[in-house]
């Protein structure tokens, strides 16, 4: 997540005395603020899409606290303070993205003297061992994936809280069966646009993509460029903006958390030329659950590529 806007980075906070009073959210996208409601599992996300996840499979006997719960904070870059530390030193389980994405998460855990179960969305999803720019680090996009997670975080709450283990894994079955909804519809999209060609601004959504089958041809070079927020070539963006001419593509996927000209010249681009764009984001939208969400990204690529 790559932005050429100054990104809100907080400075390392002194006076653990002072954190001792902040006061402490349940949620599944709160903000890092230490120990939770007596009698729940303490859990920190790195993202707040994994802090969604974590909440649906824990219920109400859970805090969850999610270190990144904002549009403006880039994981890849981002400081810790300490707050942060404090909710990760007192947390029971900790889900990390992995991949290169938030790698101030184990710098975290390794200065706790808990020693928290730590969940690796990349390691589980089998893609943890690739060499960090070998791998789309994007992994919530991938169902599969979430749905591994998902079941993991079951058995790591069952192992810190025994006496709800039953209620973990019924909430863990639904949630399973509500991303298997989420599976069929990209199945339907696939029977129906498999093939298709598409663009996108960067890798941020290609899981789903590939997924429903359809066939990304996007300039690498281009969405290279966009996602380490560096100039694209004059030629690689002529190359890109002429795939919006005579109906050579069907749909753009864009990261809307991105700014920049020459991404805006691609959405320019599209929309001039009749090509749907459709806009997808690496943090949660406000007031949403990961399922409602990308309910609603399936929505949205469904109805533009209709």
């Amino acid at each position: 997540m790559n932005r050429s806007r100054p990104l809100a980075l907080v400075a390392l906070v002194a006076g653990a005395l002072a954190l001792a009073g902040c006061s402490s959210s349940a949620s599944g996208a709160s903000g890092a603020s230490g120990e939770g409601k007596p009698g729940t599992i303490d859990v920190v996300a790195s993202i707040d899409v994994w802090g969604s996840v974590a909440k649906a499979i824990g219920g109400d006997h859970v805090t969850v606290t999610s270190i990144i719960d904002d549009p403006d904070k880039d994981p890849h870059d981002y400081q810790a303070n300490a707050r942060d530390q404090l909710a990760v030193s007192d947390a029971r389980v900790v889900i990390a993205n992995g991949g290169g994405y938030d790698d101030f998460v184990t710098k975290m855990v390794k200065a706790s003297k808990r020693n928290p179960t730590v969940l690796s969305a990349a390691s589980i999803s089998g893609d943890g061992g690739h060499p960090i720019g070998d791998v789309n680090e994007h992994f919530w996009y991938d169902f599969p994936t979430v749905q591994k997670v998902a079941d993991r975080l079951a058995g790591a709450y069952a192992k810190a809280d025994t006496k709800d283990a039953a209620d973990f894994r019924a909430n863990a079955r639904a949630f399973d069966a509500k991303l298997a909804a989420l599976e069929a519809t990209e199945a339907q999209l696939k029977t129906a646009h498999a093939g298709t060609a598409v663009t996108i601004t960067e890798p941020v959504p290609l899981y789903l993509l590939d997924a429903i089958g359809l066939r990304n041809v996007t300039p690498e070079k281009f969405s290279e460029a966009i996602e380490n927020d560096t100039d694209v070539a004059p030629a690689v963006l002529k190359q890109t903006l002429d795939l919006y001419r005579g109906g050579r593509v069907k749909l753009l996927v864009y990261n809307a958390q991105t700014s920049g000209p020459q991404t805006q010249a691609v959405v320019d681009a599209a929309r001039k030329n009749g090509v749907a764009a459709v806009p997808v984001t690496e943090t949660l939208p406000p007031g949403e659950t990961y399922l409602e969400w990308m309910t609603a990204n399936l929505d949205a690529i469904g109805k533009a590529l209709s």
